[in-house]
């Protein structure tokens, strides 16, 4: 991976809160679920793309909020153009964040697999 230098994690930061700003105030999309966030954004070394990570509250929600995001770029692209003093404003790509979903899915197994869990926790062992 290549290293990323403060620059980069400030324009980041910025696109981050901005893009949340816009997305709750500005879009009309019906297809937007109400519960969408932004959870990361990462941007190219040489600044001319955006990876935009967000999360929803439900999945069903999911491919419409997709739709919606992808349709939305441009529009999005121009009001953050119009906020950010940068020369050139990155090109916006929305991917789904599913982390969060694989955590619960792990928390329920490691709490499924500390529940059945047989062994005796006051056993020594070596006790004859």
């Amino acid at each position: 991976m290549a290293k990323s230098n403060p620059r980069q994690h400030r324009i980041a930061d910025y696109i981050q809160r901005e893009l949340s700003l816009l997305i709750r105030n500005e879009l009309k999309d019906p297809r937007i679920s109400p519960m969408l966030t932004i959870a990361s954004v990462e941007v190219s070394s040489d600044l001319s793309n955006a990876k935009i990570y967000y999360t929803t509250f439900d999945a069903d929600d999911r491919a419409d909020t997709q739709e919606a995001l992808v349709k939305a770029a441009g529009f999005l692209r121009r009001k953050l153009a119009a906020a950010m003093t940068t020369r050139s404003v990155p090109m916006l790509r929305f991917y789904y964040d599913d982390s969060a979903e694989q955590g619960a899915k792990l928390s329920a197994l490691i709490d499924q697999a500390m529940s059945t869990n047989t062994t005796d926790s006051g056993d020594t062992g070596g006790e004859k």
